[in-house]
Protein backbone atom coordinates (compact mmCIF):
# COMPACT_ATOMS: atom_id res chain seq x y z
CA UNK A 1 0.00 0.00 0.00
CA UNK A 2 1.11 3.68 -1.21
CA UNK A 3 1.64 5.65 2.55
CA UNK A 4 -1.25 7.94 1.41
CA UNK A 5 -3.33 4.70 1.85
CA UNK A 6 -2.79 3.95 5.39
CA UNK A 7 -5.51 4.28 7.46
CA UNK A 8 -4.92 7.24 10.43
CA UNK A 9 -5.33 5.14 13.20
CA UNK A 10 -2.40 2.95 12.88
CA UNK A 11 0.14 6.24 12.22
CA UNK A 12 0.38 6.87 16.24
CA UNK A 13 1.22 3.25 16.89
CA UNK A 14 3.91 3.36 14.64
CA UNK A 15 5.33 6.43 16.11
CA UNK A 16 4.40 5.52 19.42
CA UNK A 17 6.38 1.50 19.27
CA UNK A 18 9.42 3.68 17.34
CA UNK A 19 9.14 6.12 21.05
CA UNK A 20 9.33 3.04 23.14
CA UNK A 21 12.33 1.50 21.19
CA UNK A 22 14.12 4.86 21.48
CA UNK A 23 13.33 5.13 25.38
CA UNK A 24 14.71 2.04 26.14
CA UNK A 25 17.95 2.38 23.94
CA UNK A 26 18.18 5.73 25.75
CA UNK A 27 18.11 3.84 29.11
CA UNK A 28 20.38 1.01 27.92
CA UNK A 29 22.85 2.94 26.15
CA UNK A 30 22.85 6.31 27.72
CA UNK A 31 24.14 5.44 31.04
CA UNK A 32 27.38 3.86 29.43
CA UNK A 33 27.85 7.28 27.16
CA UNK A 34 27.59 9.11 30.42
CA UNK A 35 30.43 6.92 32.12
CA UNK A 36 32.71 7.05 28.82
CA UNK A 37 32.28 10.83 28.65
CA UNK A 38 33.03 11.09 32.87
CA UNK A 39 36.18 8.84 32.74
CA UNK A 40 37.85 10.75 28.92
CA UNK A 41 37.31 14.19 30.47
CA UNK A 42 37.21 14.04 34.29
CA UNK A 43 33.90 15.91 35.01
CA UNK A 44 31.46 14.36 38.36
CA UNK A 45 34.05 12.18 39.38
CA UNK A 46 34.39 12.81 42.80
CA UNK A 47 37.79 14.08 44.36
CA UNK A 48 37.00 12.51 47.93
CA UNK A 49 38.35 9.17 48.84
CA UNK A 50 38.32 6.36 51.59
CA UNK A 51 41.72 5.24 51.52
CA UNK A 52 44.99 6.69 53.51
CA UNK A 53 47.72 5.92 50.83
CA UNK A 54 48.60 5.87 47.12
CA UNK A 55 46.14 3.40 44.82
CA UNK A 56 48.54 1.41 42.65
CA UNK A 57 46.03 1.62 39.33
CA UNK A 58 48.69 0.00 37.24
CA UNK A 59 48.20 -3.01 37.42
CA UNK A 60 51.83 -4.03 38.85
CA UNK A 61 52.38 -7.36 41.12
CA UNK A 62 54.67 -8.13 43.37
CA UNK A 63 56.57 -9.80 41.27
CA UNK A 64 57.43 -6.49 39.02
CA UNK A 65 58.30 -4.77 41.90
CA UNK A 66 61.23 -7.46 42.04
CA UNK A 67 60.10 -9.59 44.60
CA UNK A 68 59.93 -13.68 44.47
CA UNK A 69 57.99 -15.27 47.38
CA UNK A 70 58.04 -18.74 48.23
CA UNK A 71 56.38 -21.26 45.82
CA UNK A 72 54.68 -22.70 48.67
CA UNK A 73 53.57 -19.74 50.21
CA UNK A 74 49.63 -19.60 50.80
CA UNK A 75 47.77 -16.77 49.18
CA UNK A 76 47.02 -14.66 51.53
CA UNK A 77 46.64 -10.13 52.04
CA UNK A 78 49.81 -8.90 52.85
CA UNK A 79 52.37 -5.67 54.34
CA UNK A 80 55.16 -5.98 52.45
CA UNK A 81 57.57 -3.69 53.55
CA UNK A 82 60.31 -2.82 50.96
CA UNK A 83 63.90 -1.12 51.13
CA UNK A 84 65.50 -1.01 48.26
CA UNK A 85 69.48 -0.53 49.92
CA UNK A 86 70.03 -1.71 53.61
CA UNK A 87 67.13 -1.75 56.20
CA UNK A 88 67.93 1.51 58.00
CA UNK A 89 65.79 2.57 60.57
CA UNK A 90 62.61 4.08 58.70
CA UNK A 91 63.03 0.00 57.19
CA UNK A 92 62.79 -0.94 60.81
CA UNK A 93 60.12 1.63 61.76
CA UNK A 94 57.80 -0.34 59.20
CA UNK A 95 58.52 -3.47 59.68
CA UNK A 96 57.61 -3.08 63.36
CA UNK A 97 54.21 -1.05 61.93
CA UNK A 98 53.48 -3.81 59.65
CA UNK A 99 53.27 -6.30 62.51
CA UNK A 100 51.31 -4.21 64.93
CA UNK A 101 48.72 -3.59 61.93
CA UNK A 102 48.57 -7.43 61.54
CA UNK A 103 48.09 -8.08 65.32
CA UNK A 104 45.36 -5.82 65.29
CA UNK A 105 43.38 -7.03 62.27
CA UNK A 106 42.19 -9.22 65.87
CA UNK A 107 40.30 -12.14 64.39
CA UNK A 108 40.88 -11.18 60.72
CA UNK A 109 44.63 -11.89 61.38
CA UNK A 110 44.61 -15.29 60.25
CA UNK A 111 44.37 -13.59 56.58
CA UNK A 112 47.34 -11.25 55.97
CA UNK A 113 50.61 -11.22 57.18
CA UNK A 114 53.79 -8.96 56.50
CA UNK A 115 56.84 -9.76 55.02
CA UNK A 116 60.38 -7.32 54.51
CA UNK A 117 61.83 -7.24 50.90
CA UNK A 118 65.25 -5.73 51.14
CA UNK A 119 67.77 -5.48 48.10
CA UNK A 120 70.93 -5.89 50.16
CA UNK A 121 71.52 -8.78 53.17
CA UNK A 122 70.28 -7.35 57.15
CA UNK A 123 73.05 -6.53 59.33
CA UNK A 124 73.46 -10.11 61.60
CA UNK A 125 72.25 -8.13 64.50
CA UNK A 126 69.04 -7.13 63.24
CA UNK A 127 68.82 -10.49 61.48
CA UNK A 128 68.90 -12.22 64.86
CA UNK A 129 66.37 -10.19 66.31
CA UNK A 130 63.93 -10.49 63.24
CA UNK A 131 64.42 -14.51 64.36
CA UNK A 132 63.58 -14.02 67.33
CA UNK A 133 60.65 -11.44 68.30
CA UNK A 134 59.07 -11.94 64.46
CA UNK A 135 58.58 -14.88 63.98
CA UNK A 136 55.56 -14.66 61.57
CA UNK A 137 57.64 -12.54 59.50
CA UNK A 138 58.32 -13.27 56.00
CA UNK A 139 61.44 -12.03 54.27
CA UNK A 140 62.29 -11.98 50.43
CA UNK A 141 65.56 -10.78 48.35
CA UNK A 142 64.65 -7.45 46.49
CA UNK A 143 65.69 -7.09 43.24
CA UNK A 144 67.03 -3.54 43.24
CA UNK A 145 67.49 -2.79 39.36
CA UNK A 146 64.08 -4.15 38.82
CA UNK A 147 62.58 -2.18 41.65
CA UNK A 148 63.82 1.11 40.10
CA UNK A 149 62.20 0.07 37.33
CA UNK A 150 58.86 -0.48 38.17
CA UNK A 151 58.87 2.33 41.40
CA UNK A 152 60.97 5.15 39.79
CA UNK A 153 61.40 7.95 41.92
CA UNK A 154 60.69 6.22 45.18
CA UNK A 155 63.40 6.17 47.53
CA UNK A 156 63.43 4.69 51.04
CA UNK A 157 61.69 2.07 52.81
CA UNK A 158 57.83 1.82 51.51
CA UNK A 159 54.82 -0.01 53.17
CA UNK A 160 52.51 -1.89 49.82
CA UNK A 161 49.20 -3.57 50.91
CA UNK A 162 49.35 -6.68 48.72
CA UNK A 163 45.86 -8.81 47.56
CA UNK A 164 46.31 -12.60 47.93
CA UNK A 165 46.91 -12.69 43.98
CA UNK A 166 50.21 -10.46 44.27
CA UNK A 167 48.41 -7.35 42.87
CA UNK A 168 49.67 -4.43 44.79
CA UNK A 169 46.71 -2.65 46.04
CA UNK A 170 48.11 0.54 48.37
CA UNK A 171 51.65 2.17 48.88
CA UNK A 172 52.09 4.30 52.22
CA UNK A 173 56.06 6.05 52.52
CA UNK A 174 58.30 5.60 55.67
CA UNK A 175 56.18 8.40 58.11
CA UNK A 176 52.87 7.05 57.27
CA UNK A 177 50.17 6.34 60.30
CA UNK A 178 49.46 2.94 61.42
CA UNK A 179 45.48 3.87 62.48
CA UNK A 180 45.21 4.81 58.62
CA UNK A 181 46.90 1.56 57.17
CA UNK A 182 45.03 -0.89 59.93
CA UNK A 183 41.59 0.64 58.30
CA UNK A 184 42.52 0.19 54.73
CA UNK A 185 43.47 -2.95 55.27
CA UNK A 186 39.95 -3.71 57.40
CA UNK A 187 37.94 -1.97 54.87
CA UNK A 188 39.95 -4.28 51.86
CA UNK A 189 39.64 -7.70 54.18
CA UNK A 190 35.81 -7.17 54.32
CA UNK A 191 35.37 -6.34 50.61
CA UNK A 192 37.29 -8.59 49.58
CA UNK A 193 35.81 -12.80 48.35
CA UNK A 194 39.19 -13.70 47.96
CA UNK A 195 41.98 -14.47 50.97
Amino acid sequence: MPPAAIPTEIRPVRWRGRLQLLAILAVVIGPMLLAGAMHRWRFWVPEGRSYHGELVATGLGRADLGVEPAADEAPRWQLLVTAPADCAEDCRQLVYLARQIHIGLGRDADRGGHALAAGEPLAADYAGRLEREYPQLRRYRLQRAVYERAAPGLSGAQLWIVDPLGNLVLRYGAATDGKGVLEDLRLLLKLSKIG
